[in-house]
């Protein structure tokens, strides 16, 4: 574990920060695309990620190195916080110009990206890059109570409050700072989200600070989101959630492969919000209708005949107020000359997502059979129950990293072979099926004569990140970050 670490920390690290893959000569460098020598990144399995770990291991051994690892972490990420307090995808220790030259170039030629396609300046929810920021810097405040870290968290608490709307609500990226329009549709980074887990994680959190830190200020603001919630689900027949929403709490569409529209995988997760809150509050307003959503979701469950072989049993994208069946489509090469579609189903749909609806069902009968007292007996809301924040935080990571879900095939392997594993020089050699193409310039108007789509990447000028059969061997921070979980929980066993 020492030896793995060091090299991240002496070898790997950028003033403390780390993307998701690397070259073993460090000629390129990946976190969701192609990164800069200078960039790191906040969604997993990157910085922060890297610095629960550290942290985990600090409390597994004692040892002080890997303490002064995550406080290297929080130094790069205290660096990259935005001035309204929350965090980007990318911080870019270049400077404001060279992150601004990645998004005209790299960013901009993502053809399937176009969250990377639009340099706003601000910050995101997306991904939990901010709140996984937060959530990291106030775990490290409270380890010692170092002051600096407590600065930080509560400016990031400043900016889920100061970026919520009257009703409850969030952007997806605050402040506002320009909009981007594609394909004519309106820049959907202001509607209300839940795509990604925004609103889900900023209730999180802010219980958390809540519990934590005793902040009775997030106390009106965190209710206001809960209830929104309630307000959010859709009428009959589609009695679900949306991805996001307009300010009439409309559903809305979000990039240009995002209709407007109810999703099973959504609404169970939304179900399951539901529940939570009841036990958060006591309040039965939040079962009302969730039946409804249930039995919706199950009404859409694709017959055993049609699923993927991978056991996805439900479709995306559903109409509202119909609950006519949406698909997907693409045409062109690239970014330039691209464009993405949904139409009506025909016969072409593809099982895109995976519900236990059995088990969601039975917990929802669980929890609609008990009293208000009995549902809040371990309400964190009503200062019940155990901490929030777990000794140990990490034990598997993967996010948007497809070399990750790639090296899963060896998380079986037994901890003598982990060892056994790490190289001479001190890492775990991943092989690196994900890659890009290089920048070369903005793509052809019309696609290139005889191109044929292949459905993860488009021609050689589009920039987003695809899986080959073969690659080459590096480094994986998302493969530290597991091996590092799997051998802590080893010496936590040993210790007990």
């Amino acid at each position: 574990m020492a030896r793995a670490t060091r090299f991240m920390t002496d070898k790997v690290a950028v003033k403390g920060g780390y993307v998701w893959s690397y070259l073993a000569d460090f000629s390129r460098r990946w976190g969701e695309m192609e990164a800069y020598p200078t960039m790191i990144w906040t969604q997993a399995p990157g910085t922060t990620e890297m610095g629960q770990t550290f942290l985990d291991a600090y409390r597994a051994t004692g040892d002080a190195m890997y303490y002064a690892a995550a406080e290297q972490v929080a130094s790069a990420l205290i660096a990259g916080q935005h001035p309204a307090g929350g965090w980007n995808y990318i911080i870019d220790f270049a400077g404001e110009a060279s992150l601004k030259r990645w998004y005209e170039t790299i960013g901009a030629n993502g053809w399937r990206l176009e969250e990377f396609q639009h340099y706003y300046g601000n910050a995101t929810f997306d991904d939990h890059a901010t709140i996984e920021c937060g959530r990291f810097l106030l775990r490290l405040h409270l380890e010692k109570g170092d002051p600096k870290y407590r600065a930080a968290v509560d400016r990031c608490v400043d900016f889920v409050l100061n970026s919520q709307y009257p009703n409850g609500g969030w952007p997806q990226r605050w402040p506002r700072m320009g909009e981007f329009s594609k394909q004519g549709r309106p820049d959907y980074t202001g509607f209300i989200t839940l795509n990604d887990e925004v609103a889900e994680e900023n209730i999180s959190f802010l219980l958390l600070v809540l519990q934590q830190l005793k902040e009775e200020r997030v106390r009106a603001p965190l209710m206001r989101a809960m209830s929104l919630m309630v307000d959010l689900q859709q009428p009959k027949p589609t009695p679900g959630w949306a991805m996001q929403y307009t300010m009439d709490l409309k559903p809305a569409t979000g990039r240009t492969y995002e209709p407007a529209s109810i999703t099973p995988h959504g609404t169970a997760a939304a179900v399951g919000q539901m529940l939570d809150y009841y036990q958060l509050t006591g309040d039965p307003k939040y079962l009302a209708r969730v039946s409804e959503a249930i039995d919706w979701i199950a009404s859409v469950e694709i017959p055993l005949a049609k699923r993927g072989s991978d056991g996805r049993n439900f479709y995306r994208d559903y109409e509202p107020g119909t609950g006519r069946l949406l698909t997907g489509h693409r045409s062109g090469s690239n970014s330039q000359n691209g464009r993405f579609w949904s139409e009506f189903a025909k016969d072409d749909a593809t099982p895109a997502k995976h519900i236990n609806v059995a088990a969601l069902r039975a917990r929802y009968q669980r929890v609609a059979a008990m009293t208000p007292e009995q549902a809040t007996k371990d309400s964190a809301l009503l200062g019940r129950g155990p901490s929030l924040l777990p000794p140990y935080v990490v034990s598997h990571v993967g996010g948007s990293d497809l070399n990750v879900t790639v090296y899963d095939d060896k998380k079986t392997a037994a901890v003598a072979e982990l060892v056994a594993g790490l190289n001479a020089e001190g890492y775990w050699p991943v092989e690196l099926r994900t890659t890009s193409h290089p920048y070369k310039g903005p793509g052809p108007a019309q696609p290139p004569p005889g191109f044929v789509d292949p459905g993860q990447v488009g021609d050689s000028w589009d920039t987003s990140p695809f899986t080959l059969p073969r690659g080459p061997m590096g480094i994986s921070t998302g493969a530290y970050i597991n091996n590092m979980a799997r051998l802590i929980a080893y010496l936590r066993t040993q210790k007990a």
